[in-house]
């Protein structure tokens, strides 16, 4: 006989994956605010054990963050895919755009999930680490390029100029709220000319 499929305390299917984790998660979050729900709560939601919920992520704070590292990994490709003979300035805008573009059904909807990113004062620890994981790509890909060390000054200016251009152009983005995903890329594509500054000669 087939096991009997277990439900969730609201009746939904199991969650098997973290797609479906974050869904249950961003409901409560929603709901009760990121603070007031547990761990346990979102094991109850998705109508798992606190162990397994482990092992898809560590702590409450990296569910908003998604699958983080596998992002990472899409983001050296994006740079890597990038043509040799391209100055490494436009190389950085061109990946830096592509990284940010997101399926408009994605669900939780993007901008959903860079709200919580970044208006949760909980999470802004946390969004620390984060960041530096994020700048360092650049930095590393900087580097190689230009025969530097990743811990240089330009790789390391470029990591750091690239993150707060793209946080300002979120910003700009969340005050807008009927903007949609294509003005999200157009304003990063805007404001990270302002790169060339640095990296450019």
């Amino acid at each position: 006989m087939a096991e009997p499929t277990r439900t969730s305390a609201r009746g939904r299917p199991v969650a098997t994956s973290h797609a479906a984790i974050e869904q249950a998660a961003f409901r409560l979050f929603s709901e009760r605010g990121f603070a007031a729900t547990t761990l346990d709560d979102i094991a109850r939601e998705t109508g798992v054990g606190r162990r397994t919920l482990f092992r898809y992520y560590q702590s409450k704070n990296d569910i908003p963050w998604g699958q983080f590292d596998r992002t990472l990994d899409h983001f050296r490709a994006l740079l890597d895919e990038q043509p040799a003979d391209l100055p490494v300035h436009e190389a950085v805008h061109r990946a830096v755009v592509e990284f940010n573009r997101f399926p408009a059904d994605a669900h939780p909807p993007h901008r959903e999930r860079m709200r919580l990113i970044l208006t949760t004062p909980e999470l802004e620890a946390h969004s620390v680490l984060r960041y530096a994981e994020w700048r360092q790509v650049i930095a590393e890909h900087v580097a190689a390029r230009t025969g530097a060390r990743p811990d240089d000054l330009v790789p390391q200016v470029a990591g750091h100029v690239s993150l707060a251009i793209s946080l300002s152009a979120y910003d700009a983005w969340l005050g807008r709220p009927d903007a949609g995903a294509g003005e999200l890329l157009e304003l990063i594509d805007a404001a990270m000319a302002a790169l060339r500054s640095y990296l450019d000669g």
